[in-house]
């Protein structure tokens, strides 16, 4: 019996570590032969460049996808996603898999689910279903309605996908991969390596040892010409409080240079003998390094879903998670550097919270895998409204 052949398109750092598990999972699989196809921000090393992370576990790529324009707004990244059209059609033509899957909704996903859509290509869509204030939205849903088969992360989105019109028969809910990691490292009893040695990085190197925060924002695309006043009132917050910060670099999106500008302007006006920067890091040792911080800061969708099951204190700032399921551990605040040092030190305060599987167990890498070997193949639907 012929193996199936399940092309796996990861396209940004954070995909990589959503769906370690499900990569995994495949290629342990006696059924199943792993494609993997790795594009866009994951081959570049000026946002930590995901490949070499993939390529350390072991992981073969079958293809690589270099549809990056410069320019990090919003004609930059419509062109980015024609370009990854175009050449993903070129990889799947030549890769000929069974099925590709697509994972969440950043907007570089989008040439994934349109490219094997239109060469009928049975598509697989990882955590649909959420609401969030972004273009991610957009593109979310649009994935939705473009996938055959629906592997969503909690129950509410289950439920928004059915709304969608989407076949019950196709629609699973798995749970989120990244809970599989983040309960592989939740029992940790201290940091088990040193992120200034192993990681490099730029800044101060605090003194880890008394506790920590960790800052990660992005820029929000539908309020891009805002990104360097929102990352400002998070750098005053931060430099006002003047505790220990380990701070990560932003995501490839519109608003990106205003991001990186800012940072990179308060960096040179101001000695932050608090804070250091990194690229990017393993996505274990990233969970590990959450788990004995005090707080994460900032607005990634780590802090609402893996950071729930962790118990890990967060301050989400700002629009881009908003409507997203939460967990008890999560504190929402505005754009403001005031509200931001208050929520900082009530979160401190308060500790951690209680674990949450509002996004699953930790066994969603294998239930994906076991779906993807027996579900009926197929690249049409018949759906009533």
């Amino acid at each position: 019996m012929l193996k199936r052949k399940i092309a796996v398109v990861i396209t940004a750092r954070p995909s990589y570590s959503r769906v370690k598990t499900v990569l995994t999972a495949i290629k342990k699989h006696p059924q199943l032969e792993l494609q993997l196809v790795v594009a866009a921000s994951a081959l570049l090393d000026r946002y930590g460049s995901a490949v070499n992370y993939i390529e350390k576990d072991g992981f073969e790529i079958a293809a690589r996808v270099f549809n990056v324009l410069e320019g990090e707004n919003l004609t930059a990244a419509a062109k980015t996603t024609g370009i990854g059209i175009l050449e993903l059609s070129t990889v799947f033509d030549n890769l000929k898999p069974d099925v590709v899957v697509t994972v969440a909704d950043r907007f570089e996903t989008m040439a994934t689910a349109i490219s094997a859509a239109y060469m009928n290509i049975p598509l697989a869509h990882i955590q649909g279903g959420e609401v969030t204030g972004n273009i991610d939205e957009k593109v979310r849903h649009s994935i939705t309605k473009l996938a055959d088969y629906h592997f969503v992360a909690s129950e509410s989105a289950k439920e928004r996908v059915l709304k969608l019109g989407e076949n019950k028969e196709m629609v699973f809910n798995t749970g989120c991969p990244s809970i599989d990691l983040a309960g592989e490292v939740s029992h940790s009893q201290a940091l088990s390596f040193d992120p200034y040695f192993k990681y490099g990085g730029v800044g101060a190197k605090p003194d880890l040892s008394n506790g920590y925060l960790v800052v990660m924002q992005h820029p929000v695309t539908t309020e891009y010409k805002d990104s360097r006043k929102h990352i400002e009132a998070t750098l005053n917050a931060i430099h006002k409080l003047n505790q220990p910060t380990l701070w990560f670099w932003p995501n490839v999106d519109a608003g990106a240079d205003g991001t990186s500008t800012g940072i990179r302007a308060f960096r040179e006006l101001t000695k932050l003998e608090n804070v250091h920067f990194f690229k990017n890091m393993e996505g274990d040792d990233f969970l590990e390094l959450l788990v004995h911080s005090k707080c994460l800061i900032g607005n990634s969708s780590v802090g609402i879903r893996e950071c729930a099951f962790l118990g890990v204190p967060v301050v989400n700032i700002g629009s881009r998670q908003h409507g997203r399921d939460r967990g008890t551990n999560v504190i929402d605040v505005d754009y403001s550097q005031k509200m931001i040092e208050e929520a900082i030190l009530a979160a401190v305060a308060k500790g951690k919270a209680e674990s949450s599987s509002i996004y699953g167990g930790g066994n969603a890498g294998e239930k994906i895998a076991d779906l993807l070997e027996s579900l009926p193949l197929q690249f049409h639907k018949t759906i009533t409204y």
